[in-house]
């Protein structure tokens, strides 16, 4: 399967390397670069790319706000954002918006391709432990969160949901809670779909919203 990338930064020459890197590369297929927030929104929607690599920092329209509407409005799309610091709160309220995952501007092209594919497949490119320091770092004015109620969730579920959280892999919550790793595995599923939650840094940020951890 080919992978479809829309390329969104206002750097011209920068949206012009990511798309002869990406040309090089078997199944991933740059469909389209737009200049601002508002281009990216209205080209995602013609386009529907797969994946949007989503500079965060743009005149106009930025990128989180860019990310909230394609998000809402294409699901299916993945935003992957693109920052300068690790430590940003704009890949926080990027990540809030609903992003599946940042990554540092000056990645290596290997990393960036990998980050790429993986968030194509549905996976997050920021760990649970990375989004947790996000959170310590600007998110003590979190609003309650909305949405589906925790009450949805079993007592083993509620109790895995708040170890993702708090930054745990599988093979550590499994050792902790003494059951094996693909029973981890179909918890942390049961959680997302029951939450509606795209992947585990959203688990996280729900855990947070809806006071189930607190910031440090």
């Amino acid at each position: 399967m080919t992978v479809r990338v829309l390329l969104v930064d206002d750097e011209a020459l920068l949206r012009v390397a990511f798309t002869l890197l990406l040309k090089t590369q078997p199944g991933l297929e740059p469909v389209g670069e737009a200049a601002d927030g508002a281009e990216a929104v209205r080209l995602a929607a013609e386009l529907r790319p797969d994946v949007v690599l989503m500079d965060v920092r743009m005149p106009g329209m930025d990128g989180i706000a860019a990310t909230a509407r394609i998000v809402r409005e294409r699901p299916a799309t993945r935003v992957l954002l693109l920052t300068t610091f690790d430590l940003d709160e704009y890949a926080f309220a990027g990540l809030r918006a609903g992003a599946s995952g940042f990554l540092l501007k000056n990645a290596l092209p290997e990393e960036l391709l990998a980050a790429i594919r993986d968030v194509a497949a549905g996976d997050a490119v920021v760990s649970p432990r990375v989004t947790r320091r996000l959170l310590e770092t600007f998110g003590h004015h979190l609003p309650t969160g909305e949405g589906p109620r925790v009450d949805r969730l079993s007592e083993r579920e509620q109790e895995v949901l708040v170890r993702v959280a708090r930054g745990q892999s599988n093979t550590e919550i499994a050792a902790s809670l003494h059951v094996a790793e693909a029973t981890v595995k179909t918890h942390v599923s049961r959680v997302l779909a029951k939450l509606e939650l795209r992947d585990r840094v959203q688990i996280v940020i729900y855990a947070y919203e809806n006071r189930l951890i607190h910031p440090s």
